[in-house]
């Protein structure tokens, strides 16, 4: 299984998240390495199709969704609707993406 969280330098929002992602893998039992990616320029965030910070991708996949307008993609903040602290992404999004990514493995 691919984790990754994609984050800009200075995002407030990026330690808490990548807590709440690895206490999600390891509830569930999974093993597998968090690599964590600094988006450093706007090409780059173009070329990851950067969803702004922090994201996180299992598989590749984007857990909370992939936006379809290229333009979106800049070196930003990420608000995630529903979610107490609207900068982290909600834990049922998270643990949903893991169950999802940990059927698929087997």
């Amino acid at each position: 299984m691919k984790v990754e969280v994609l984050y800009v330098a200075e995002c407030p929002s990026y330690p808490a998240t990548v807590k709440l992602l690895k206490n999600a893998l390891a509830t569930e039992g999974i093993s597998a390495e968090v690599e964590e990616v600094l988006v450093a320029d706007e090409r780059m965030a173009r070329e990851l199709r950067f969803s702004g910070s922090p994201t996180i991708r299992i598989n590749g996949r984007d857990i909370a969704c992939e936006p379809q307008q290229p333009e979106t993609f800049s070196l930003s903040c990420r608000l995630y609707p529903g979610s107490p602290q609207a900068s982290v992404p909600p834990m049922e999004i998270i643990q949903r993406a893991v169950l999802e990514a940990k059927g698929e493995r087997q």
